[in-house]
């Protein structure tokens, strides 16, 4: 079955700051019943507890820091960037990740930002560290999966890189390379033809 990582809130577990959840009813009752969801709560997993003083990111767009909202000096930066890393590692095998969006932790972008002129467009800490470490892996939040459209694109990534999984524990070979590249010419050509032939120039060298 197709594993999946999974902010741990959104399968509706109270692990958010303030002892609560954020279940997802398409996620935790639909999507569930076709994938193997892996939930990660890295708040709860770096010891911040449950309940716990929420997190803001703070600073820099470029570097910024995950700090408490009522006490600036509690700085979880450093512990949730090597917890992603960490995560990456273990869960190599997983074909997709569900994130919780705007999460200091976990969001994927348009994590508010505060003390700076950028207030959006911001990535959560540990999600930043988890993604930039598997960086093919396709990744989506909660909302994303509310649109067809984008739900659909997730799905169809989660598929193709499941079976590009299954194709590497088999062993590549030219013949295999071939026939996965020929499979899914159609979701290439997608995104134009001149990707396909660029790929195609890869596959045939």
């Amino acid at each position: 079955m197709i594993r999946l990582g999974i902010s741990s809130c959104l399968l509706g577990n109270n692990v958010r700051y303030d002892g609560r959840h954020k279940r997802d009813d398409f996620i935790a009752g639909t999507l569930a019943r076709y994938v193997e969801f892996v939930p990660v709560c890295p708040e709860v997993a770096i010891g911040m507890g449950v309940p716990r003083p929420p997190i803001q990111l703070v600073g820099d767009a470029a570097a910024p820091r995950a700090r408490g909202v009522a006490d600036d000096s509690l700085d979880f930066t450093q512990a949730l960037s090597e917890y992603g890393l960490n995560m990456a590692r273990e869960l190599d095998d997983i074909s997709g990740y569900v994130f919780k969006n705007r999460s200091p932790s976990c969001g994927v972008d348009k994590v508010p930002l505060q003390g700076s002129a950028q207030r959006r467009g911001v990535r959560g800490i540990y999600a930043a560290a988890f993604i930039a470490a598997l960086p093919h892996l396709p990744v989506a939040q909660e909302e994303d999966l509310s649109d067809p459209p984008r739900r659909g694109n997730f799905l169809r990534r989660v598929l193709v890189y499941h079976r590009w999984q299954q194709l590497k524990a088999e062993g590549v070979s030219a013949a295999r390379l071939v026939e996965f590249h020929t499979a899914h010419k159609l979701v290439v050509m997608a995104h134009g033809a001149e990707h396909y032939r660029r790929i195609g120039r890869l596959v045939a060298g």
